[in-house]
């Protein structure tokens, strides 16, 4: 009887001595085993379940790219104002003009094909003209009116204004002193006018230029052209 409880401690001292060696054990590897699990998971958070309670950051989704808007086509009235814009800072260049934009832009068209046209007495065409000939052919042109063949009968049939009061289109007359009224010329912007003379042909000249300022006697405006005409 006394050896059966001497076998019973020995083995039950054996098992406890087993128990305390391996838990340490067990105990490292368990930890071994979690701390490439944790490791994982924290490198590839959207790849592995997280633990209990634990957040897990996500990952947002690429935006979706916007289609790609097509371009549209101008409108008529887009190119017409395309046009126009061209042709203005064309005449203004040609001319020498600062213009508004809303000028005539037939007479201004006009002018700018007589130019360097030479000075030919008692003509009217484009391989020579004087001065009253070229207005009345631009007239004709642009507003369709027939006017008096002479710088003269030109000024006794247009409505006589003020220097002041000039616009786009009005006429302006030259005389020396008293003596008879001898050149005309189509007023055009900021003091400056279309005409052709004789030393040089169609040109455009300054009312401020010494010889058009001292010799300068009137404007004028063709009743048929009465607002037609701008500032």
């Amino acid at each position: 009887m006394k050896h059966s409880i001497l076998y019973c401690l020995a083995a039950a001292s054996l098992a406890l001595s087993f128990f305390f060696e391996q838990a340490p054990n067990a105990s490292i590897t368990a930890r071994a085993s979690v701390a490439p699990t944790v490791a994982e998971a924290s490198l590839f958070p959207s790849l592995t379940m997280s633990a209990p309670g634990a957040t897990v950051p996500s990952i947002a989704p690429a935006p979706a790219k916007k289609p790609a808007t097509e371009p549209t086509e101008p409108t008529s009235e887009e190119l017409a104002a395309s046009r126009d814009s061209l042709a203005y800072h064309y005449y203004e260049q040609t001319l020498g003009l600062d213009l508004a934009f809303n000028e005539n832009k037939d007479l201004l068209r006009s002018v700018t094909e007589w130019i360097g046209t030479p000075y030919r007495y008692g003509n009217n065409t484009r391989r020579g003209t004087d001065c009253s000939g070229f207005v009345t052919r631009v007239f004709r042109e642009v507003y369709g009116v027939t006017l008096q063949r002479s710088s003269r009968s030109m000024f006794t049939t247009t409505k006589h204004i003020a220097k002041s009061e000039m616009k786009t289109g009005d006429l302006v007359f030259f005389r020396r002193g008293k003596g008879p009224i001898f050149h005309v010329g189509i007023y055009l912007k900021g003091g400056k006018f279309a005409h052709s003379a004789t030393n040089g042909g169609v040109m455009i000249s300054s009312l401020k230029q010494e010889y058009y300022q001292r010799n300068f006697y009137a404007a004028g405006r063709v009743r048929a052209t009465e607002g037609t005409t701008e500032n």
